[in-house]
């Protein structure tokens, strides 16, 4: 990679052009019943975990999700550090696509760090990372590709305005796949092992979207 930098930290100064993007307007049906989003991880709804670590970036976030959402949502986040917006879905439960797309509309920075409402252990060095990663070489995108060839589109880097425009035409067109409007891109891609060497641990990776996923989880932090 060529960064090199074993210990390298989140610098304590949220980026200016980097906002966050937590999605979250998804029916949760492998979850159950309860909106997988305010699920209480270990004492904290999962959304307000995410925030939180997104907080070490950047001090704005947008919050994509259905309107129903938003009181729950609203008070899971409250007093969290980053001003939090809502992007409301006009139609429920579309995909990934949709979601992002939803909100890049409220986004008003360069880049945004995109991250699903299911990774509570997502790890703010990553974002920092990819961040890096798509301003140094100029790319639309910044994603991590695992070695079994699984690309992380919702926790990834996107420049805001170029990625708002793919979702939209890949919306209108037959292929509504999240990796479909990646393709549109011009991305950097950056490696398993790149994140291994960088002291990054793949738990950031870990989605709890099943109520076997959350006890689980409780279990490790406690």
């Amino acid at each position: 990679m060529g960064m090199g930098v074993q210990s390298r930290r989140v610098t304590p100064n949220p980026r200016s052009d980097l906002e966050g993007l937590v999605v979250a307007g998804g029916f949760s049906t492998r979850f159950g019943e309860a909106d997988k989003a305010v699920a209480e991880l270990a004492g904290t709804p999962m959304i307000r975990r995410v925030v939180d670590r997104l907080a070490e970036v950047t001090d704005r976030v947008v919050v994509n999700c259905r309107s129903d959402q938003e009181s729950a949502i609203r008070e899971a986040v409250s007093g969290c550090e980053p001003e939090v917006r809502f992007a409301f879905d006009p139609v429920p439960d579309r995909g990934p696509v949709a979601g992002i797309h939803t909100g890049l509309e409220l986004v008003d920075r360069e880049f945004a760090a995109a991250v699903a409402c299911d990774m509570p252990f997502v790890d703010p060095e990553l974002l920092e990372l990819l961040h890096e990663r798509a301003r140094e070489e100029g790319a639309d995108a910044a994603v991590v590709e695992l070695e079994d060839g699984w690309i992380q589109t919702t926790q990834a880097v996107y420049r805001s305005e170029t990625m708002a425009r793919a979702c939209d035409e890949t919306l209108r067109s037959e292929d509504k796949r999240i990796l479909a409007a990646i393709d549109r891109l011009e991305r950097v891609t950056v490696e398993e092992s790149a994140l291994e060497a960088e002291g990054i641990d793949l738990e950031t990776f870990e989605s709890v979207d099943t109520r076997e996923a959350l006890r689980a989880a409780e279990e490790r932090l406690e």
